[in-house]
């Protein structure tokens, strides 16, 4: 007679993969994960299931839930990705030493073109920030914030100059294409 490790009622993990998978697909597409993206997915919501197996009360609601954080957490890591190439992109169009003073001189004329038509405040956060280096304390004295929401209006800046960027043909990796 064979003792099964699951507790009496309880169906195995390889079935309830069975039954949830429409399910699971049906998360995924909600959340338009790629493809590619989607089995790491499933198979991280599936380790945080295995890890919590026998304090789980209901387990489709656990593994279903468990897969929705994790595609939102997905697509925070990679709107997050975008903003911070954009970070380094400024960063490095107003770093030295650029190759021909000229050169430099028409990417800092479209990064402030684009710095333009953003709002007030997100110009002048900019502008201290990365124009003349103020730190995150600084910055927050300057501009009358808090010092723990400068982080949140720096990014939510650079989510609105990297949309400028975009609109204006700016292709990630190629920071010297601007218009």
């Amino acid at each position: 007679m064979a003792v099964s490790d699951q507790p009496i009622g309880r169906e195995s993990l390889d079935d309830l993969l069975r039954r949830l998978r429409p399910r699971l697909k049906q998360v995924l597409s909600r959340y338009r994960v790629p493809a590619h993206d989607a089995e790491d997915l499933i198979q991280e919501a599936l380790i945080s299931t295995i890890q919590k197996w026998d304090t789980i009360q209901d387990t489709e609601a656990w593994l279903l839930v468990t897969l929705r954080n994790r595609c939102v957490v997905y697509w925070r890591k990679r709107r997050n990705n975008v903003y911070n190439s954009v970070d380094t992109a400024i960063l490095e169009l107003l770093s030295e030493p650029v190759t021909a003073p000229q050169e430099r001189q028409e990417l800092l004329w479209d990064l402030n073109q684009l710095l333009g038509e953003l709002p007030e405040r997100c110009r002048k956060l900019l502008q201290l920030r990365y124009g003349l280096g103020y730190d995150s304390a600084e910055v927050a004295e300057q501009m009358g914030y808090h010092p723990s929401s400068v982080r949140k209006v720096a990014r939510r800046c650079m989510a609105a100059l990297t949309h400028q960027m975009v609109a204006h043909g700016f292709a990630p990796g190629d920071p010297g294409d601007i218009d």
